[in-house]
Parts: C-alpha cells; sequence; structure tokens
C-alpha cells in the first residue's frame, strides 16, 4: 500500500481514457469520499452532478475537448445560498474552495482505488450552468473526468516539474 505521499506524487491527470465502465461501487465510494470532506463551517455548499449518460457526456463534449472519452465526468458545482462569508466581507465566500476540497479528495481516493481521473477546467461554467439548466444559485467550479486509462499512459512532462520549495514556501 502507498503513503498518502507516494500516492500524490505518482497520481496525475490522464488524458487518454478507455471505454471500459466504472464499476458503480467504486463510483459510489469516490462520491462518499467527497462528502467527508471538510468546508467552512461545515457548510457542505457543493453539490455533484454524475454524467454518464450519452446525452450529458455529449453536452461536456460540446463545453470542453478535455473529456478524452473517459466514460463518467463529474461537475462539481456549489450553492452560493449555502457558503461561508469570510468576516466582514461580502466580497469573499468559501464556495469555490469548498468545492475545491471535496474534488480534491475525490480525486485521490479515485487514484487509491486504481480509477484514473482529470481535473478539468478548460471550460465555461456560465455555459455549463445554462446546458445543464442548473439553478441560477449553484455555481460550477470545475469538471472531473473519471475512468481507466487507454493502455499505457503517462503524465504531461511539466508533472514532475516542481518548484523548489523555498520558492514556495515563506516563513514570516
Amino acid at each position: 500500500m502507498e503513503s498518502f505521499e507516494e500516492l500524490a506524487r505518482n497520481r496525475f491527470s490522464t488524458k487518454n481514457f478507455s471505454n471500459k465502465e466504472l464499476p458503480d461501487e467504486k463510483l459510489q465510494k469516490i462520491l462518499a469520499v467527497g462528502n467527508v470532506a471538510p468546508t467552512a463551517m461545515n457548510s457542505q455548499p457543493q453539490k455533484i452532478y454524475v454524467m454518464k449518460s450519452l446525452e450529458a457526456l455529449e453536452k461536456i463534449d460540446k463545453l470542453t475537448v478535455c473529456r478524452y472519452g473517459a466514460p463518467v465526468v463529474l461537475m462539481v458545482v456549489y450553492n452560493e445560498e449555502g457558503i461561508y462569508h469570510y468576516m466582514n466581507s461580502d466580497k469573499y465566500n468559501s464556495g469555490a474552495e469548498d468545492a475545491a476540497i471535496v474534488a480534491t479528495h475525490m480525486m485521490l481516493e479515485a487514484a487509491d482505488i486504481g480509477v484514473s481521473s482529470c481535473w478539468v477546467n478548460r471550460f465555461d461554467p456560465d455555459e455549463a450552468a445554462k446546458i445543464f439548466n442548473l439553478p441560477k444559485n449553484e455555481k460550477v467550479v470545475l469538471l472531473m473526468d473519471l475512468g481507466y486509462p487507454n493502455g499505457v499512459v503517462k503524465p504531461l512532462p511539466p508533472h514532475s516539474t516542481k518548484k523548489d520549495i523555498s520558492e514556495i514556501v515563506t516563513y514570516l
């Protein structure tokens, strides 16, 4: 069994999925782990739409070229009515960060159980909301492809290029 650090280092975005079906028990496990993710003030503003019907996947394909043949796509949104507002601020809230925490939990759980993923942000969130007729109070944050790789896949070259920790950490 991999350590968490090994899992985090080894996971990468898959850009070529097979048409192999994702078993429902694996999908349910991924969704359940997303459900236990922490959110600001435990507000749980997230909602996850599971796209696996031909009709839904065709709509995803109109939104982005980044489905890469995945048999399942999750659309992670947050409800504006359930978000935590930063202290004394109407400008800043937890919606996108809560959705990102939930998505990260699901992405890493997928990797842990042998399911590949790709976090997709190459699309227009407003157009996604329109195409799927989402309520006005739901804001789309990301799409996440899920499935199995089509043959041997490798991370893109920049995947393992990391800045030195001294460039990203500052002690005050």
